[in-house]
């Protein structure tokens, strides 16, 4: 999907991506409504093109990528370093000032997929670290509880924990999470 109010500068995007072997290209002029756009067409990937960005069409335009998550390219003709920060932090993949021309074009988007792709294996990575470290800290408490209220050692405890688990069929951080909910419950533990 292409977004460019001016629609010469569109048809170079769009030629580009054709000659890439792109068929399905979808071009907007219009940035109302292009949110909902967006959600109908359901694009792989989203160029847009400014010619002459302001600060509210970009503020604009950073709040709806935050909320797209696709590779995003976008074109400038000029730019600073703050708006090229707001850009990064908005998530879009490749930001090219002054830099639109048909043949720059696939190469462009293939490197925002690229960047793309590796920033959500780098968000995903990071997701499943904290919640394993979440679920580290849970069994934790849950062993605290075990040890204090059945003078376990920690081994005992994890034991049971784990045995429990088996038995149960469930994962052994959510028996470590009734456990300590139970404690809290009961007022035995003030983890």
């Amino acid at each position: 999907m292409i977004f460019d109010e001016n629609r010469i500068r569109a048809s170079i995007i769009e030629e580009g991506l054709r000659e890439a072997g792109h068929n399905k290209v979808v071009v907007l002029h219009e940035i109302d409504g292009l949110a909902r756009q967006i959600e109908v067409i359901g694009p792989d990937v989203i160029v847009i093109d400014i010619e002459t960005p302001n600060r509210d069409m970009l503020e604009h335009l950073f709040q709806l990528t935050r909320s797209v998550r696709k590779p995003i390219a976008m074109f400038v003709d000029r730019s600073d370093s703050s708006s090229i920060e707001a850009a990064v932090d908005a998530g879009v993949s490749a930001y090219v000032v002054d830099g639109l021309k048909k043949e720059r074009v696939k190469p462009i988007l293939d490197m925002a997929v690229s960047r793309f792709k590796a920033f959500s294996r780098l968000q995903q990575e990071l997701a499943e670290a904290k919640g394993a470290l979440e679920e580290r800290k849970i069994i934790d408490r849950a062993k605290g509880v075990l040890m204090k209220s059945r003078s376990m050692s920690e081994n005992e405890a994890y034991s049971l924990l784990r045995q429990t688990a088996m038995n149960e069929k469930r994962k052994i951080a959510d028996i470590a999470q009734s456990v300590v909910t139970a404690a809290a419950l009961l007022g035995t533990w003030e983890g």
